[in-house]
């Protein structure tokens, strides 16, 4: 096996247009390994060392801009995220543990295309977009056309992920991550959702999104809720919760059954829309939500 150590953007690009594979944590490639999910590449090149990439930047409008590179603890404690995009903070928060989110970054878990991955829901709710790279030129994607399936995207293998975007977030606008977990360290979501709620001066629903975490071979969004403007939050919490029910397409595996999961996302989902709303009304809910919710197990979180 080679390795490179990259330190600007353009030698990691010219190491993947001759075949290398990036990494930057490395949290999901070394226990994919040792789990035989798939074998350590013959040609490596390291990204955790481009600056560029370890980023995270707010404009004046609002919108941030977050390297690929970005550790999940810096998301979870970066005060305009946890304030303004609290969803991805909720997520980040909840990723492994504390060691695991020291060195896991946003560009892995988004590239690692996991269906139950927990930052891919809120990044859908609140509109993100993908900004990919190689020699040739660059593009940028709704994150959600990002996921073709399971592990598998639609970026090409010479193509580096550099940022994720989020556009600035409207006024009287919260978000919330939830998922059903078994344990409160080193766990992944049996079924998670995420939600964006706008309130009208009212305390209506001027709009909302949802997506779902581990119902499908990919993060979905929840469709058909335009409706649901001039709702009040208890009637949309309900109608998500019936929309991702009905939407869901969840398997059966060791961790749960389809007939669990399709009746526990509903739950999620109207959890994540009542949270997300009263963030949106000024309500300070700790992140992450599931802990201020008390979900999960009663003791032996992170600190």
């Amino acid at each position: 096996m080679s390795l490179l150590i990259a330190t600007t953007v353009d030698d990691a690009l010219a190491a993947m247009a001759a075949g290398a594979r990036p990494i930057a944590g490395g949290s999901d490639l070394v226990v994919g390994a040792r789990h035989g999910k798939a074998p350590l590449p013959d040609s490596l090149v390291a990204i955790d060392r481009i600056a560029e990439l370890r980023a995270l930047d707010v404009d004046t409008s609002g919108a941030v801009r977050i390297g690929a590179g970005v550790s999940h603890h810096l998301i979870e404690s970066h005060p305009v995220l946890v304030e303004r995009f609290s969803a991805l903070a909720d997520a980040a928060a909840l990723v492994g543990s504390p060691s695991t989110r020291h060195v896991g970054t946003i560009g892995g878990n988004v590239m690692n295309a996991s269906p139950a991955m927990d930052t891919g829901a809120p990044l859908v709710v609140l509109g993100a977009s993908v900004e990919l790279r190689a020699v040739t030129g660059s593009r940028t994607m709704p994150i959600g056309e990002l996921w073709i399936g399971p592990g598998r995207t639609a970026a090409s293998p010479d193509e580096l992920c550099v940022a994720v975007h989020l556009p600035a977030p409207a006024s009287r606008c919260g978000s919330a991550y939830v998922r059903l977990e078994y344990r409160r360290a080193m766990e992944i979501a049996v079924v998670g959702a995420a939600a964006s709620v706008t309130l009208a001066a009212d305390g209506t629903v001027t709009s909302v999104h949802a997506a779902l975490t581990a119902v499908a071979p990919t993060i979905i969004a929840v469709a058909g809720l335009e409706h649901l403007a001039g709702a009040t939050v208890a009637e949309a919490a309900v109608a998500v919760g019936d929309a991702a029910r009905q939407q869901a397409t969840p398997i059966s595996d060791v961790r749960a059954s389809d007939r669990y999961r399709r009746h526990t996302i509903a739950v999620m989902a109207q959890r994540a829309v009542d949270a997300a709303a009263r963030r949106a009304a000024g309500e300070r809910v700790p992140v992450p939500v599931n802990r201020a919710l008390g979900i999960g197990a009663a003791t032996g979180g992170p600190s």
